[in-house]
């Protein structure tokens, strides 16, 4: 195993999901008094999401409230509901082809713009008989880190 050639640099989101995320929306925005700094809504990937944000500067981690647009219909955003954690990173690319050498599983999609408009790749939450190494159950997003 050569040298890893990125860094994780801190937590950039944590997204929850339910069939309905109103009571997510009472806990999160009006008990917890979280902002909703905006929504994303894809039916490419079955979601209606609101965006809020807790801390600030470079602490600031995103909090994703999830409800699918179709219950029926994959992805299943609100299964677990604890749906993924990301991570932000300095070298997306490099740590993707880097992590893809070791035997981590990717979730198909590859590199693309996330909700936040960040560059994203997500890590399967199970390995696979030729690529062993997964999320253990729980769905990884990697996310770009800003540059400078």
């Amino acid at each position: 195993m050569g040298p890893r050639p990125f860094k994780i640099l801190g937590v950039q989101q944590i997204a929850l999901g339910a069939p309905d995320k109103s009571a997510l929306r009472r806990l999160w925005v009006e008990l917890f008094g979280l902002e909703v700094t905006g929504t994303y809504r894809s039916e490419k990937e079955n979601v209606d999401e609101d965006i809020l944000v807790a801390g600030a500067g470079a602490g600031a981690v995103e909090i994703d409230l999830m409800q699918p647009l179709d219950p029926e219909k994959s992805p299943k955003v609100h299964v677990p509901p604890l749906n993924h954690v990301g991570l932000w990173v300095d070298d997306l690319p490099a740590a993707v082809a880097w992590l893809g050498e070791q035997g981590v599983r990717f979730a198909p999609g590859g590199i693309r713009k996330g909700a936040a408009g960040h560059d994203v790749c997500f890590i399967h939450p199970k390995g696979s008989a030729e690529l062993p190494i997964g999320g253990e159950g729980v769905l990884i997003e990697l996310v770009q880190a800003p540059r400078g």
